[in-house]
């Protein structure tokens, strides 16, 4: 994982000549904690400090109607105005693309970035949306009966990525 975010990290600042105008946005809940990670690690290449925002998209779902217990909004932070920036979305695991279009919204909602890139640590492919990440820490092929894992110890309290079954 550590390997997988230094790379990423000096992937986005070789794509965007460093960082200026550059923000990342974290994806509830563990692309935050990732955003996190390549803000630290793109600071301790680069030097330069990078804006980290946090990104809600609950009822930005398309699949809000079958859901059936009440959705809880934790709310987004995103200090910075993104209008006229270069947004890195950051999340965990890449799979149908719904959840990225889902944060494409609730990013368009807050402004007119300049440009959206998407970071993610693990694709796993079957996308339902023509959606493809500018930065990937590692492609893993799963069946659509498997399911990946990321466990972080911000969240999960140890490290690790798994395919486990789906119950």
């Amino acid at each position: 994982m550590r390997r997988a975010l230094t790379r990423i990290a000096h992937e986005i600042l070789e794509r965007n000549r460093g960082v200026n105008d550059c923000i990342l946005i974290g994806i509830r809940t563990r692309g935050i904690y990732i955003a996190e990670r390549l803000a630290e690690r793109i600071y301790q290449i680069e030097g330069e400090r990078i804006a980290v925002g946090e990104l809600d998209i609950t009822l930005y779902r398309d699949d809000l109607s079958h859901k059936v217990e009440q959705p809880v909004v934790n709310g987004s932070h995103i200090t910075e105005d993104v209008t006229d920036k270069k947004v890195i979305l950051v999340d965990d695991v890449l799979y149908t693309g719904r959840t990225v279009r889902a944060a494409l919204d609730a990013i368009m909602d807050t402004g007119r970035p300049l440009m959206i890139q998407l970071a993610v640590l693990v694709d796993r492919g079957h996308r339902e949306l023509p959606i493809r990440p500018d930065y990937v820490g590692k492609n893993v092929p799963t069946s659509k009966e498997e399911m990946i894992v990321v466990e972080l110890s911000e969240v999960d309290g140890r490290e690790r990525v798994a395919i486990m079954e789906k119950a």
